[in-house]
């Protein structure tokens, strides 16, 4: 193992590509001030899960786009494609068991790194040892800040956040937003978190191989929840609003049926996993 890298992993689905252009943009450029300010490498696995099963990667859509990536001299990227759809955790699986730096970040490919989100990162996590999961503050495209750590949640707060219409959100805000943590995850470190969201999951790499990386059970949602919640076992998860990103994600609800009934299977394995809750 060296210390001098920081590995990285994104999977991909049918991205839209003008995005897909933006995020490794900023990733590169954030890797460029992590080499500036603590002599660390990030080595980058793009994992693409929309290609289909068998299919050759060197023959892969993206291929020409990283590679024109890496001639920018931009970090060292592998792609792993022709294993097929099998899931986001999954996918990052594999890109896991590849690796072996100190740090390995989980990405999503549908966001936008701060400059300094990497440097902020490793600092954090060289100087907290008992610190093993890190979470950024996160922005939506409009500026607002998004909440994406959690409470443990019970069936009515997911209910709730997913489905509800904005008349009945409202009624229930105060329950919401203490759900999403909006009390205390602004501009202080905040630790002894139980959940946070699989688009930034920075994680010490002896912590994440002891918990063997996300479940291969859940295709979609709750595996960030899940890994997170078996990590707090191993030590502390923070929330560092040095480390920032802009995030372009979706709710859920707002993709139709078939990402309702995900949401709802992967829901089910999570509370039978965690413990039922309610109300």
């Amino acid at each position: 193992m060296t210390s001098a890298f920081l590995d990285l992993s994104v999977v991909l689905y049918h991205p839209d590509p003008d995005l897909l252009v933006r995020s490794l943009d900023t990733i590169g450029a954030a890797a460029d001030r992590l080499a500036e300010g603590a002599g660390v490498q990030t080595r980058l696995w793009i994992v693409d899960n929309g290609a289909p099963e068998g299919s050759d990667p060197s023959s892969n859509p993206f291929r020409a786009l990283l590679d024109r990536y890496a001639e920018a001299g931009r970090p060292p990227v592998t792609l792993i494609a022709g294993h097929g759809n099998v899931g986001y955790g999954a996918g990052h699986n594999l890109a896991i068991r590849q690796g072996d730096a100190p740090y390995h970040l989980i990405l999503n490919y549908d966001i936008l790194l701060e400059p300094d989100a990497l440097l902020a990162g490793w600092r954090y996590m060289e100087a907290h040892p008992r610190t093993v999961l890190l979470t950024p503050k996160v922005f939506g495209p409009s500026g607002e800040q998004e909440f994406l750590c959690k409470r443990r949640p019970t069936v009515l707060d997911l209910g709730l956040r997913a489905f509800a219409p904005a008349s009945v959100k409202r009624m229930f805000a105060r329950r919401l937003d203490r759900y999403e943590m909006r009390d205390v995850t602004r501009d202080s470190v905040v630790t002894g978190l139980e959940q946070v969201s699989g688009a930034f999951m920075l994680f010490r790499r002896e912590a994440l191989n002891r918990l063997g990386g996300f479940d291969d059970g859940y295709f979609l949602y709750f595996e960030d929840f899940d890994l997170s919640r078996r990590a707090m076992a191993l030590g502390e998860i923070a929330y560092v609003p040095d480390v920032r990103m802009v995030h372009f994600g979706g709710k859920a609800a707002r993709k139709g049926s078939a990402h309702i009934r995900m949401f709802a299977r992967s829901a089910l394995r999570f509370f039978n996993t965690h413990g039922w809750r309610l109300v």
